[in-house]
């Protein structure tokens, strides 16, 4: 339970790694608020959760609208009394080489990757710096430290939101709120059972650890730097990639 009380966030938690965090964090005595736009799946999990005795709320929330943001954070601090984690782990692929990427497919994952996240933590921010204390933690990903063919516009938000994680390392220590940026690899989620068995079977084998990480395992990661034990781990990015970048 080392997450007992405290409140979070967690956006595009309907599905997913999303998914598999809001289940961890729950059963870790979390209040987890879930953000996302899929309402079907999130007020499914919801209900599945409260089922079990757990306290989670379903919020559809678009984190590029700043005002849908800010009005989610007013419900939950009235529900709740405070904010404790932000999960940003929305996030979007519109892939493409770069002579056939269209504007409106870089637009598109910008504003959800990059324009989303900035939107969740600014109107979380002030509640967290008031209260001297918050967990921030963003999805990045290997192709934002590495780069990939046809993501040019997937690598430049998870690179970018790196950077802006250690910016807010620096400007929010003084207020006890860590900031810290997961950069996955390969990992099996629902997406990932519509590509080819043949082109699923040389992701795992480019992996060192011969396999597909699950979405269990970054939500474990999540967890770890949302609690009390990660208190002095701010600005630091973490791979958890099987070891497919070395």
């Amino acid at each position: 339970m080392r997450l007992k009380d405290k409140v979070a966030i967690v956006t595009g938690g309907a599905n997913g790694i999303g998914r598999a965090t809001v289940e961890r964090f729950a059963s870790e005595g979390a209040k987890v608020v879930i953000w996302d736009i899929q309402e079907a799946a999130g007020q499914e999990l919801t209900k599945s959760l409260l089922g079990k005795g757990r306290t989670v709320k379903f919020q559809n929330v678009n984190t590029v609208k700043s005002d849908q943001t800010e009005k989610a954070v007013e419900a939950i601090i009235e529900e709740f009394g405070q904010i404790d984690i932000l999960i940003n782990n929305a996030g979007i692929t519109r892939d493409a080489m770069f002579k056939k990427m269209s504007s409106e497919f870089w637009q598109q994952v910008l504003d959800v990757n990059l324009t989303g996240v900035f939107n969740s933590t600014k109107a979380v921010y002030p509640h967290m710096a008031e209260r001297k204390y918050g967990r921030i933690v963003t999805a990045s990903s290997v192709v934002g430290l590495y780069g990939n063919m046809g993501q040019t516009n997937y690598a430049a938000t998870k690179a970018g939101v790196i950077a802006m994680t250690q910016v807010w390392a620096k400007e929010f220590g003084r207020y006890n709120i860590t900031a810290n940026a997961v950069a996955p690899g390969f990992i099996h989620t629902e997406m990932m059972d519509t590509i080819p068995q043949e082109i699923l079977q040389k992701l795992k084998d480019k992996t060192p650890l011969g396999r597909l990480g699950q979405a269990e395992e970054v939500a474990a990661l999540y967890a770890f730097l949302a609690s009390d034990e990660a208190a002095y781990i701010s600005g630091a990015v973490f791979s958890i990639d099987g070891g497919v970048t070395l």
